[in-house]
């Protein structure tokens, strides 16, 4: 594969899933649910019924921006989700209250992603300048140190995906039976949440993607040094 069609496919696998999450939100988010709750006020109600009373619910800032900060306990929605009451504003309310629960609850996955946090990190501020002191000089041993550090960044979007999914079945769950939305409004629900989670999938894809073309760079340095 040459170089310039890798790039335009990790270029536009991302767009790609971007463009399509975009989509099927402005689809859904001008679909009221037949509940008709804000988005803050489905998010309340799932935290309520869970026992999750001091896990607040504060409106955010910008697009699509929604989070759960496992820090201060705080399920943050972006205002159009904070405010509207479309199936769109629903589904990702319970979203991120899903993570909420997994906290409470311990989810392994999660756990073990907030403890990848900090070797992630590291791993992606340091791995570039190791792989490309190790390409430009051919010392393999600093590639094969920026490639483990690469390795633990992409280690940490694989953990990701099930964290993710997770939280959009507990979502689905939570929604149906406190009946947040109706009966027929499940399926769309579903396509908000399934479109969120392709960007992580983009992204995990991105980066398996750029672990293994640096594997196959190190691998032929090796062999030309032989």
């Amino acid at each position: 594969m040459s170089f310039l069609l890798y790039f335009i496919i990790i270029a536009l696998i991302p767009l790609w899933a971007q463009m399509r999450v975009k989509s099927t939100f402005a689809k859904y988010s001008r679909v009221a649910s037949s509940s008709y709750r804000r988005g803050a006020e489905v998010a309340r109600e799932i935290l309520n019924a869970n026992g999750l009373y001091n896990v607040a619910v504060e409106e955010g800032r910008g697009f699509l921006s929604d989070h759960y900060d496992p820090r201060t306990k705080t399920v943050r929605l972006s205002p159009d989700n904070y405010h509207g009451h479309s199936i769109a504003a629903a589904a990702v309310a319970a979203h991120e209250c899903g993570h909420a629960i997994q906290d409470a609850k311990g989810y392994a996955f999660l756990r073990f992603r907030h403890a990848l946090v900090p070797v992630a990190n590291l791993g992606s501020n340091a791995s570039w300048i190791l792989i490309m002191i190790g390409i430009l000089f051919h010392f393999s041993g600093m590639l094969l140190l920026g490639i483990i550090f690469m390795g633990a960044a992409v280690l940490f979007q694989l953990i990701t995906l099930p964290v993710e999914f997770n939280a959009s079945n507990r979502a689905l769950d939570q929604i149906a039976a406190l009946r947040l939305i109706g009966h027929g409004e499940e399926r769309e629900a579903r396509k908000v949440l399934n479109a969120a989670a392709l960007t992580y999938v983009a992204a995990a894809a991105v980066a398996v993607l750029e672990l293994l073309r640096l594997v196959f760079i190190f691998t032929g340095i090796n062999r030309n040094d032989d």
